[in-house]
């Protein structure tokens, strides 16, 4: 038996679930998406012994039709809840986080909604910028096992096959901006000032960008932080002159003069790249200064800007799971607080 939740959901899909549907609502079946996608650790096959405290079991993604999903779902989860088992190669559905049928129906316009914060793929430069990156992962991540309208599979593809160029390098412009300007300079100037709260945000700031940069850099989208050390080693070119100096860089030990050295070291390694990725033209070393410390990176910044069309200039790139969080707080109003401190593992003692 395979250890991964995806492939057991998948055989339980196959053997189970399927037919069942196929016989029962055979209509709604064609339209509907299967799969495991979205959000969670399991959808990414990194889900450990702690993601198994919450929402963790037999899972079908299934992504249907408005109309199917608003008249249908109910009668479809209760046909699937009378005629499954009570478990499958020993994993218990009526213990299961999706009501017992290991099934988790939704309305494909509000799943793309609640990641993208649109209904359609992008058609638009300033629509791929309103989207943030991390939640693209949820799209792309996991396995389609079924979709007969292929209006899933499309939209998958249109986002596997990465950014239109002028977007890339209107985002790595912004992480370029942020990573120096709010990250190293102002870095330098907590040092300076032996301000060790702000030191301790702007370097968090500045490695996380770094890193973001480095993926920006590769061609590869990166996800929600909890994940991004993992995907960060797998990056096929900046992953190996970079993990040694984020390695150390993060470490309690190392002094804040040494965090900024590193940082200045990975500036150099980005604009390296970027040169040699012909984004940027040759330039001379520059110097770092005393007190404004290596703004290497705003150099990078003015001259993309420069160099972009002129509708995504000022457009400033969507970043953190804005869309995610609209829907979490309308989710959150419709539970009792006992429900709500129950899924968060918050127990009396």
């Amino acid at each position: 038996m395979s250890d991964s939740i995806i492939d057991i959901s998948h055989d339980f899909f196959k053997e189970i679930v399927k037919p069942i549907l196929e016989e029962h609502f055979p209509e709604e079946t064609a339209r509907t998406a299967f799969g495991v996608f979205g959000y969670g650790s399991e959808a990414l096959r990194l889900d450990d012994e702690y993601s198994r405290d919450h929402h963790w079991g037999l899972r079908i993604d299934a992504l249907m039709p408005e109309d199917i999903f608003e008249t249908r779902r109910q009668v479809i989860m209760e046909t699937l809840q009378a005629n499954i088992p009570d478990s499958y190669q020993g994993h218990s559905l009526r213990e299961a986080h999706l009501s017992g049928a290991g099934l988790a129906p939704d309305n494909l316009n509000a799943f793309l909604k609640r990641t993208i914060g649109m209904d359609h793929p992008p058609t638009t430069y300033a629509e791929w910028l309103r989207i943030p990156e991390e939640d693209i992962i949820h799209l792309i991540n996991g396995e389609v096992w079924y979709d007969p309208l292929g209006k899933f599979t499309e939209i998958r593809q249109t986002f596997t096959n990465y950014y239109p160029e002028p977007v890339r390098l209107r985002r790595i412009a912004h992480w370029c901006r942020y990573f120096s300007g709010m990250g190293t300079y102002a870095l330098n100037r907590a040092i300076l000032r032996n301000n060790e709260f702000y030191a301790t945000t702007r370097f968090s700031n500045a490695i996380r960008l770094g890193i973001q940069l480095a993926f920006l850099l590769d061609k590869q989208y990166f996800p929600y932080d909890k994940w991004l050390m993992t995907y960060f080693e797998r990056l096929p070119r900046l992953a190996e002159p970079l993990l040694p100096i984020v390695t150390e860089a993060v470490k309690l030990s190392t002094s804040w003069e040494r965090k900024l050295e590193l940082l200045h070291q990975m500036s150099d390694i980005l604009d390296q790249t970027m040169v040699a990725d012909g984004i940027i033209r040759p330039h001379p070393k520059f110097a770092v200064s005393p007190t404004s410390g290596y703004r290497l990176m705003e150099h990078a910044y003015a001259e993309i800007i420069q160099s972009l069309p002129d509708e995504i200039k000022t457009v400033v790139p969507m970043w953190d799971q804005i869309y995610m969080e609209e829907f979490h707080s309308g989710f959150v109003d419709g539970l009792d607080l006992d429900t709500w401190d129950g899924m968060l593992q918050l127990h009396p003692e």
